[in-house]
């Protein structure tokens, strides 16, 4: 996944990119690659921006 793949504005549920993330460790056995680390790296940074979306849209 690239920087530019994450389109601002369009964001996934946290249950989304958590399932993305899963699938990413079952895909690779459970060791990265640099690329693959990037990817896990972004797909972090987007799964805590949903849950912090998830939690403002609660209060």
């Amino acid at each position: 996944m690239s920087p530019d793949s994450l389109t601002p504005g369009s964001v996934r549920s946290a249950a989304e990119v958590n399932e993305e993330i899963r699938a990413l460790w079952r895909r690779t056995g459970g060791t990265l690659s640099a690329e693959e680390r990037a990817e896990y790296e972004l797909l972090v940074v987007e799964w805590a921006a949903a849950i912090r979306g998830a939690v403002v849209k609660a209060a």
